[in-house]
């Protein structure tokens, strides 16, 4: 598997394990999710195009190995979790193609482009129920209702950004909240699950949790300024999507809020006229797309500082990349 991140540049030993690893982990997926009827076959097999970055697996598998600093390599039930929280990422995948009435994600038509609302719905909730049969293979109760609490906050995230659809009052603290709900949560319990299942130790688990979160909100961040300056054939999904459907991402939130009139009205007319060019020239101008760039790079600060309590290993060294590579993103 050609990672998007170039592992063994980073580090060619550890970079050439966990691509190995990668591929096993998708070879469980595919075994987990495969059905005596072809049609779902067919959909479970279109879904595997959205393997990305694969972000959450390596996350579970490098926290797990820099948790023992002494641990060469994940363990199985690393690799099983890898896959619970990768296939609970394609379910959320799903489900936001259809909320963003999105047409196309990784160069290819949309499951809800290509077989309607009611089939990715249905789809999404067949990749959670796998996932959840998934991670009770490993016979720990502690790890369900871990990553049941995790899905329970995603979805929270998800039901009060969908509220405020169109709120132009929404303020930065609602706007993190969502956010470190419905993005930051899986990451960090990756993270968490990944340490549990090494050194089930308070003060390791706390340390790569808040890791992941801090990682989670900056990756969201980051996530927002490319929906409003990427390009639809770099970034791999459409763009301009949070400006359509109403969602408010933070360097817009801090920009209504500090702005007097007539730049208010102005920024106001731009979001209900839904014109991208337009917000990125006056956000720009402004300089809050670069003081959300300056909020996103101290959160990756904070999640390389809660590494300091791990052993030196090249694991963690790889969470140090992998923290800096978000702020450098383009997909």
């Amino acid at each position: 598997m050609a990672h998007p991140l170039d592992l063994t540049a980073i580090d060619p030993a550890l970079g050439q394990l966990l691509e190995q690893e990668l591929e096993e982990i998708v070879r469980r997926i595919e075994t987990q999710v495969a059905s005596d009827f072809a049609p779902v076959n067919t959909l479970c097999l279109h879904v595997g195009r959205y393997h990305g970055k694969m972000l959450r697996p390596l996350l579970v598998m490098l926290s797990g190995m820099a948790a023992d600093g002494s641990l060469t390599r994940p363990r199985d039930a690393h690799r099983t979790m890898a896959g619970v929280v990768e296939l609970i990422h394609l379910a959320t995948l799903v489900h936001d193609d259809v909320l963003d009435e999105a047409t196309f994600r990784r160069g290819g038509e949309t499951v809800n482009r290509l077989h309607g609302v009611e089939t990715s719905v249905m789809l999404g909730d067949y990749l959670i129920s796998n996932a959840f049969h998934m991670c009770s293979t490993l016979g720990d109760p502690s790890i369900n209702v871990l990553l049941g609490r995790t899905t329970n906050t995603l979805c929270e995230g998800e039901v009060v950004q969908l509220h405020h659809r169109g709120d132009l009052d929404l303020d930065e603290r609602t706007y993190m909240e969502i956010v470190s709900r419905k993005t930051a949560s899986l990451i960090s319990s990756a993270c968490e699950i990944g340490a549990l299942l090494t050194r089930n130790e308070p003060a390791v688990r706390q340390a790569l949790a808040g890791y992941g979160q801090d990682l989670g909100v900056a990756f969201q961040i980051t996530d927002d300024l490319l929906d409003l300056e990427g390009q639809e054939e770099t970034v791999g999904k459409p763009v301009g999507r949070d400006l359509a459907k109403g969602k408010l991402t933070l360097p817009t939130i801090r920009a209504l809020a500090a702005a007097g009139e007539p730049l208010r009205s102005r920024l106001v007319d731009i979001i209900k006229r839904h014109d991208r060019g337009d917000l990125h020239q006056v956000l720009e101008e402004g300089g809050w797309l670069d003081a959300a760039r300056v909020t996103a790079a101290d959160l990756v600060n904070s999640a390389r500082q809660r590494l300091d309590v791990l052993p030196d290993s090249p694991a963690r060294a790889m969470l140090h990349v992998l923290a800096a590579g978000v702020l450098t993103r383009r997909v």
